[in-house]
């Protein structure tokens, strides 16, 4: 049995997604979103995803941690910023001794869909089906995090 934490980082809202697998069997702890408010300063951002991780890893305390990797490139500036709170993540996780796997958006949607186009409202049809649960996870960062926790179980590397 290991519990394993998904990220999709973002500034405004980073998602996560907590599941445990057991002898093939996951089941979800967990999901919601770190979200920052545009008013404060980066810095101030950075530290709220730092803090309200750390309590997340503190409660559920992951055997690893499964990232989405970035993927855009309309604006430099976004980029910039939504890879600093991806740093914020991995030195989070670091600190903590889990380790972290990464993956690629096209990766996450194999994972979950056998599909590496699939769209965002298939991707989280699916979580919803592969983790038996009532309803869409919502917000679509938390969807996002949960299918990257499974892309992490389905990837022992």
């Amino acid at each position: 049995m290991s519990i394993i934490l998904g990220i999709d980082p973002g500034i405004a809202d980073t998602g996560f997604g907590v599941i445990k697998e057991n002898k093939g069997k996951m089941i979800c702890l967990d999901y919601g979103s770190i979200v920052t408010k545009a008013n404060l300063s980066l810095p101030d951002r950075l530290d709220i995803i730092h803090k309200r991780l750390k309590i997340i890893i503190l409660k559920y305390k992951p055997k690893r941690v499964g990232v989405e990797q970035l993927f855009f490139c309309n604006n430099a500036k976004t980029a910039l910023i939504v890879g600093q709170a991806r740093g914020v993540v991995l030195l989070t996780c670091r600190q903590n001794n889990i380790p972290i796997v990464e993956f690629t958006p096209l990766q996450v949607k194999q994972a979950v869909s056998a599909y590496g186009k699939a769209s965002k409202l298939q991707v989280q049809k699916m979580v919803k089906l592969i983790l038996n649960l009532n309803k869409i996870p919502k917000p679509d960062d938390a969807a996002d995090a949960l299918a990257v926790a499974i892309c992490a179980i389905n990837n022992k590397i």
